[in-house]
């Protein structure tokens, strides 16, 4: 029995211990973001289900999958965050998925382009290669001043960075021409 509390204190102050550096990273994240010419791959904000419907079609939100209550709010609240550090976005863009497009517009960053580039291809809907090249290129040829907000889909972001991101999340990367150099990850959880 003492053997099992013993396992998890340690297990705990292992944890409490990680905690700090997490924030640490936060905050470094929200100060690179400062200084601009950095671009954020955001998820868009949390929509319940995997994929679309049958019936998808673009354009039509009904067909789609879209953002629930707590998405709303967790766009806003992102928007928010980014408000009071007064971190300078210069460009959104958006896939045009609902989903994606409601995020932007919720976060009330800056007007909203959707774009081709930002596009989910999950389960063929767009070809991956095609994409993830005309994304590659529109990040690397981005050099501010201020930052570039980027709203599209778990398959892209992963194509481009290697790394999955949840609802909502962001990963801030900085410009290049080959790999993308990723700054820091952001969620409204670490607001």
């Amino acid at each position: 029995m003492r053997t099992l509390r013993h396992l998890t204190l340690t297990l705990l102050l292992a944890v409490l211990s990680m905690l700090p550096i997490s924030a640490q990273a936060n905050d470094a994240t929200w100060q690179a973001l400062e200084q601009g010419g950095l671009v954020i791959l955001m998820r868009h904000s949390l929509a319940p289900g995997i994929g679309d419907p049958p019936g998808f079609e673009r354009g039509r939100c009904e067909t789609q999958r879209n953002l629930s209550a707590a998405g709303r709010a967790q766009a806003q609240a992102a928007g928010r965050a980014f408000r009071e550090r007064d971190i300078p976005i210069a460009g959104v863009y958006s896939s045009s998925w609902c989903r994606a497009l409601d995020t932007a517009e919720l976060m009330a960053l800056g007007s909203v382009e959707p774009v081709p580039w930002l596009d989910s291809f999950f389960r063929g809907r767009g070809d991956r290669a095609l994409i993830t090249q005309a994304a590659q290129e529109q990040i690397s040829a981005w050099q501010g001043p201020g930052n570039l907000l980027l709203i599209t889909h778990q398959v892209n972001i992963t194509a481009l960075v290697g790394s999955g991101v949840s609802s909502g999340e962001m990963i801030v990367v900085r410009p290049a021409e080959q790999e993308l150099q990723v700054v820091g990850r952001l969620s409204v959880s670490d607001q």
